[in-house]
C-alpha cells in the first residue's frame, strides 16, 4: 500500500510502499477513502510536538471503510463507513475519562501524531476512536468535518448562546465557513467578521445575517451598536485581532477561542468585570461528538468547501493548504 510519510522533522513528504498491517487487539484496519489536511498537521511536519516518533504519516481527518477488525473489537464490522478525528483513542481510566470527558483524556492518542494517520491507503486505528459516517455524506465531505467541523459544531452547541441571540464568527476560512453554517442552523443571529468587502457575498450565502468589514470599521463598535454579541467565535489565528473583539461582547458574553495561536491575547480585568464577560478555549471533541456533527450535517445540508488532491500529491496539497492557497479545506482522496 502507499503512504505519504515524514521521515524526520522538517523533511519533505515521501510516497512510500508499506506492507499491509493486521489490526491488533481493540483495533481496526480502515481503507482510507479521504483525509483532510489540517493546519495542525504542521506540528507533525515540522516537529513542533513533543516526543513524536518518526517516520510518521500525518492526517487526523480520516474517512473510509473498515477493512478488518482485531481481537476484542465489538460493535464494528468490515464495511462500516467510519471516520477518525483528532481523538484517536482514550484510556478510559483517568479522571477525565471516568467523567466522560474523553477529549481531555490524560493519555489521549492523537491520530497522525501518536500513531500513523490518514495520508495513506490503509491505516490501523483504535476502535475507541471511530465515528460512524452516515450514507448521506460523501467521504470527501465527511473528512474535514472530523476536525474543523466538530470543533466549530461542538463549541457552538456548548456555548451560552440561545436561538435568537447574536453569535459573531471571526474569520471566514476553513473553520469559519463551517461555523457560519452551523450558527445559522442553530437559530442564532449570525454576524460574520473579516477584512475586505470581497468576502461579504460568501458570508451572506453561507448564512450570515450581516457582515462586518474589519478593514472599514471597528468590529467591536459595530457589534456593540447591534446590541452586543452573546458569543464571539474566534476562528482566525490572530491574537491581536481577537483581542480587539472583546469590547463587542454583550452582557454575560463569551469569547470562544478555537484557532490555535501561540501569541498572547490582550485583555484587561476591567473589560471582563462590568458585563461578566468570559474567555474560553475549546478543543475538537470525542468520537461521539464527531458522529453528532456528521449526522447534523447530513440532516441540515451543512457541507465544507473543499479542494481535492490525489494521495500522490500530498506534498503539493499540504503546501497549498499551509500557505492558504486553498482557502477552505484540502482533502486527499484515494481513487
Amino acid at each position: 500500500m502507499k503512504a505519504a510519510q515524514i521521515s524526520s522533522p522538517g523533511s519533505d513528504f515521501v510516497l512510500t510502499e508499506r506492507a499491509l498491517a493486521e489490526p491488533g487487539p481493540g483495533a481496526v484496519r480502515v481503507k482510507v477513502a479521504a483525509c483532510g489536511i489540517c493546519h495542525s498537521d504542521a506540528f507533525v511536519k515540522e516537529g513542533h510536538w513533543p516526543n513524536l516518533a518518526y517516520p510518521r504519516v500525518p492526517g487526523h481527518e480520516v474517512a473510509g471503510v473498515i477493512d478488518a477488525t482485531g481481537p476484542g473489537v465489538a460493535g464494528w464490522s468490515p464495511g462500516d463507513r467510519v471516520g477518525i478525528g483528532w481523538c484517536g483513542g482514550y484510556c478510559g481510566r483517568c479522571d477525565p475519562c471516568r467523567s466522560g470527558d474523553f477529549i481531555a483524556c490524560s493519555n489521549l492518542s492523537i491520530t497522525g501524531f501518536h500513531f500513523d494517520g490518514g495520508y495513506q491507503q490503509y491505516m490501523i486505528t483504535p476502535a475507541s476512536g471511530l465515528a460512524r459516517i452516515p450514507a448521506a455524506l460523501s467521504f470527501a465531505d465527511a473528512a474535514p468535518l472530523l476536525c474543523a467541523g466538530v470543533t466549530t459544531f461542538n463549541s457552538l452547541r456548548h456555548s451560552r448562546a440561545l436561538p435568537g441571540e447574536m453569535v459573531a464568527v471571526h474569520g471566514i476560512g476553513g473553520l469559519g465557513h463551517l461555523a457560519i453554517q452551523f450558527a445559522r442552523q442553530f437559530g442564532f443571529q449570525v454576524a460574520a467578521i473579516s477584512r475586505g468587502r470581497d468576502k461579504e457575498e460568501l458570508a451572506l450565502r453561507l448564512g450570515a445575517h450581516r457582515y462586518i468589514d474589519a478593514a472599514a470599521a471597528n468590529p467591536a463598535e459595530e457589534l456593540t451598536r447591534l446590541g452586543g454579541a452573546r458569543v464571539i467565535l474566534a476562528t482566525a489565528p490572530h491574537s491581536a485581532a481577537i483581542s480587539q473583539l472583546i469590547g463587542g461582547l454583550g452582557r454575560n458574553g463569551m469569547l470562544l477561542a478555537i484557532a490555535g495561536t501561540a501569541e498572547p491575547m490582550t485583555v484587561s480585568p476591567a473589560q471582563l468585570i462590568g458585563r461578566r464577560i468570559s474567555i474560553q478555549g475549546w478543543p475538537s471533541g470525542a468520537p461521539k461528538d464527531s458522529e453528532d456533527t456528521l449526522n447534523f450535517c447530513a440532516l441540515t445540508g451543512v457541507r465544507p468547501m473543499i479542494e481535492e488532491f490525489p494521495l500522490e500529491e500530498a506534498g503539493r496539497a499540504y503546501q497549498r493548504m499551509i500557505s492558504n492557497q486553498v482557502r477552505f479545506r484540502a482533502v486527499l482522496v484515494n481513487r
